[in-house]
């Protein structure tokens, strides 16, 4: 039995200005490297105070599993915290359909949470109607 060496994500960062972050995404997002992942973007946008945009460009994402998905969520609780807005750029066919699946497509791609994305429903009415 032949093994392959497992595709390890990794990142490019550029400093566009002094307020944005652009962090270009290759590889597998995935329960190997997930946790990594988390802590590197944390420590860019931590050295970079004054950032207020961080973009992640997802075009190079092979591959993303459901810890892969649980990382993009806690990097969008981070940047929130710190006041940066999560731009998720470029995102492969797999990725917006991860997104729509589970419901997360607004919440990481909105500028609060809570923007509705064109084509998505409407959001259900309080109370009786």
């Amino acid at each position: 039995m032949t093994t392959t060496p497992h595709p390890e994500a990794s990142t490019e960062t550029t400093a566009v200005g002094e307020s944005r972050l652009h962090i270009a995404l290759r590889g597998d997002l995935d329960h190997e490297n997930a946790d990594a992942f988390v802590r590197d973007v944390a420590a860019r946008l931590s050295a970079r105070p004054e950032a207020t945009d961080l973009r992640l460009s997802c075009a190079g994402l092979d591959h993303i599993d459901s810890m892969g998905l649980s990382a993009l969520l806690m990097i969008r609780r981070h940047a929130r915290t710190t006041r940066v807005r999560l731009h998720l750029d470029e995102r492969p066919a797999h990725l917006e359909r991860l997104l729509r699946l589970t419901g997360t497509l607004d919440y990481l791609t909105g500028p609060d949470g809570t923007e509705r994305g064109a084509g998505s429903p409407p959001a259900p009415a309080d109370g009786p109607s």
